[in-house]
């Protein structure tokens, strides 16, 4: 299973599989480069394959990104390697970049996996799902999601009991528990961060119940119910399994707010609240949806439009600062919040809350080179230094941002921001060679 010692050499190390990472490395490999592209995960793909609909079109976001990570995945001038991380970077003399490529252990021969799932079938080990958002579960061997790329299985050896029942159940002999850890040198004359954002964790908001409450929910954990893979088969509250009837949405949930460390918009939340709002009315015909927010940022191409669209369809917007969320006995919601219209404070009584969740940094991308010399901005991003003029630019020459790794932003946004840093090696390339 180890590298090919003559692919350990590229012109471009793609760092990040998801949209934006996807895009560079296309642009990148269209052009002739060779593209080394790591991902942390078992799939490329990131967040946006567990998306049901983007704003403002209500396109099917596995509709648009499948494709594109299936044509990632044949790229000949690609070399994708899933399960694995790239640490101590560094500029040699020659301008080139040389790291160490960690590549752990699936415990199946990826060659010879078919993705059947007969080992996930005898499996007898339940955990919680963590591509469902921990409303269902999966087993200990599991092929990750139904539209994964590469479909292959992969255990989960911190909760697999080596009972053995998965190597019998497979038929192409792909079990194998002596795998380890493999390391590689890698080279490449150019870098891209394509590393991502991480979720705002609300438990960390005492007042909205801290994680306590089982019908306060995520946004990504509604988006989940919202998709056509999602783990029930319709649009229901967790604490009891019943079709919720009156839907409240929290804006700015660690956004916008110092006391939880986070002061910068994360620009999508009031969009994609928006969005879901639209997409519950036509799964829950008769439900209310209110959406509590400080200010509406539909500043985008269509926003406005659609904003006005969701407030026609009887999406209810509501300027309120939500302060506190209290759990009644049947584990309907009491959301008491300061109206910025009139001035007082009124409760009001929900059966499913949702928060919307901001963007963080990922701080993997400050890790990434030896010495801490990638400059990190005050927020924990990638620090653009040039942003006006080359929003791609790292301090380092030759190292490039994409995505969400520089700042919060939207889909199409991230894959500007990719061809963007494509653009930008590629001259860097160019340049050097």
């Amino acid at each position: 299973m180890g590298m090919d010692p003559d692919r350990s050499k590229y012109d471009v190390i793609v760092i990040g599989g998801g949209i934006a990472g996807q895009e560079s490395a296309l642009n990148l490999a269209d052009s002739g480069l060779s593209v080394l592209l790591v991902e942390k995960d078992v799939s490329i793909g990131g967040k946006m394959i567990h998306l049901s609909k983007v704003f403002p079109t209500l396109d099917c976001a596995a509709c648009i990104t499948t494709p594109k990570m299936s044509e990632t995945a044949r790229h000949p001038n690609i070399t994708i390697s899933t399960d694995s991380e790239i640490v101590d970077i560094e500029k040699n003399p020659d301008n080139s970049f040389s790291g160490v490529l960690i590549k752990h252990p699936r415990y199946v021969v990826e060659n010879d996996c078919t993705g059947c799932q007969d080992c996930e079938d005898a499996c007898p080990v339940i955990v919680d799902d963590q591509y469902q958002y921990g409303f269902v579960g999966r087993k200990a061997a599991y092929v990750p999601f139904s539209i994964a790329n590469p479909r292959i299985a992969t255990i989960d050896i911190e909760n697999c009991i080596l009972c053995g029942a998965c190597e019998r159940a497979c038929a192409a002999d792909a079990i194998d528990f002596t795998q380890k850890i493999e390391r590689t040198g890698v080279t490449a004359g150019s870098v891209i961060i394509a590393t991502g954002f991480n979720l705002f964790d609300p438990a960390v908001i005492e007042r909205y119940g801290g994680g306590g409450f089982r019908n306060v929910i995520t946004s990504m954990q509604m988006e989940r119910q919202l998709v056509p893979t999602r783990p029930f088969n319709n649009v229901l509250r967790p604490g009891d399994g019943k079709m919720p009837d009156n839907i409240a949405y929290v804006l700015c949930t660690g956004s916008r707010d110092e006391t939880v460390g986070n002061p910068i918009c994360s620009q999508v939340c009031c969009m994609y609240s928006i969005k879901q709002g639209q997409l519950l009315l036509g799964s829950l015909p008769m439900a209310d949806v209110t959406i509590y927010y400080l200010h509406i940022r539909a500043f985008g191409k269509g926003f406005e439009e659609f904003y006005q669209q969701s407030k026609g369809m009887g999406v209810e917007f509501v300027k309120g600062k939500v302060g506190t969320i209290e759990q009644k006995e049947n584990g309907d919601l009491i959301v008491r919040y300061e109206d910025m219209r009139e001035g007082r404070v009124k409760e009001a009584e929900h059966d499913l809350v949702v928060l919307a969740v901001g963007m963080l940094a990922n701080p993997e991308a400050e890790t990434l080179f030896m010495g801490g010399k990638l400059e990190i901005d005050e927020y924990g991003y990638v620090k653009q230094v040039d942003r006006l003029r080359n929003p791609a630019k790292t301090n380092i020459e030759g190292v490039f941002v994409a995505g969400t790794a520089s700042g919060p932003m939207d889909i199409p946004d991230s894959i500007v921001s990719a061809g963007a840093a494509a653009s930008e090696s590629l001259s860097y390339l160019k340049r050097a060679r």
